[in-house]
């Protein structure tokens, strides 16, 4: 008998605890009777629990609504239909125009998007979420969001766009007036669905904030715990506008938008989330997730719903 052969047979077998048991061997769940070994409601992810496992590996509450996760308790397997709303796909559109031309590009623009809001049930019910000039960051930008009702919708849109003269010659009205354009397929976080159209009463539409992070390839589950539990700490000041993770085009990179009355107002708010013990931790885990982050101030342009 070889010297491996021995081994094998004399090594003693191993004896492995089932894993439920070894995870709640001293369940604490706020005084109820909990059976060893049995999932806590509050975690178990076949009841919808809103705990970590519950969360990350079988999708929230909002999720399993939405048909992304099957209510039985298993997963399809794809990070973005473990996090992502799913019912809609967006369009994050941005243009960097030439400098000199920014009053041509408004007026452009302008007739493009009234054109697209005024038509949209030609164009597959694309809508526009809201459109922005921004004022800190990459000066002389121009973001868009677009809404479409799934891939099914883009497709639908794309097609209907490039059928319609009208539209093309309006577009083309726009393209000698930019340095660079770009284009992002994003979805909504499941916790955090966009805003819908609504004039928020601030002078000229506020200011809005998006924020851009740039993850470590594979973090998003991770990013997406640490926000679910910090947005509830800055909901208490300042309602969010909405949260996106993109899915076609610069992968691995999420951006989340606010709006504030004006930056004095930005400035108060973010100190008061300091006193949230949560927001804390969410900003320590953000820093372990991300590679690179990015704020931009914006304002809205004249025509965008959401101002």
């Amino acid at each position: 008998m070889s010297f491996l052969s021995l081994r094998t047979a004399t090594r003693a077998p191993r004896v492995i605890a089932p894993l439920a048991a070894s995870l709640h061997t001293s369940p604490l769940v706020n005084n109820k009777k909990v059976t060893p070994g049995e999932p806590e409601p509050e975690t178990d992810p076949k009841k919808g629990g809103e705990g970590f496992f519950g969360s990350l590996l079988y999708g929230s509450k909002e999720a399993k609504a939405a048909g992304l996760v099957d209510p039985s308790g298993g997963q399809h397997g794809q990070h973005s239909k473990l996090v992502g709303r799913g019912k809609y796909v967006h369009e994050k559109i941005t243009h960097q125009i030439v400098p000199s031309k920014r009053d041509e590009y408004l007026a452009a623009a302008e007739k493009y998007f009234r054109e697209l809001i005024d038509h949209n049930g030609e164009f597959g019910r694309v809508k526009l979420t809201g459109s922005w000039e921004s004022v800190v960051g990459t000066v002389g930008e121009f973001t868009h969001i677009l809404e479409y009702e799934g891939y099914k919708g883009y497709d639908e849109t794309s097609r209907a766009l490039k059928g319609s003269k009208e539209m093309q010659s309006l577009q083309s009205a726009i393209l000698p007036l930019l340095q660079s354009r770009q284009h992002q397929i994003v979805s909504e976080f499941s916790f955090w669905p966009s805003s819908p159209p609504h004039d928020s009463g601030y002078p000229d539409g506020g200011i809005f904030e998006m924020r851009t992070y740039q993850l470590q390839p594979g973090k998003l589950l991770d990013w997406e715990y640490a926000w679910r539990r910090g947005l509830e700490a800055r909901k208490r000041f300042v309602q969010p506008v909405g949260a996106f993770f993109s899915q076609v085009g610069q992968l691995h990179e999420v951006h989340h938008i606010w709006q504030y009355p004006d930056m004095e107002t930005r400035k108060h708010t973010r100190e008061q989330a300091w006193s949230v013990g949560s927001w804390s931790d969410t900003v320590q885990e953000t820093v372990k997730l991300a590679q690179s982050m990015k704020s931009t101030i914006m304002v809205p342009c004249p025509w965008s719903p959401l101002k």
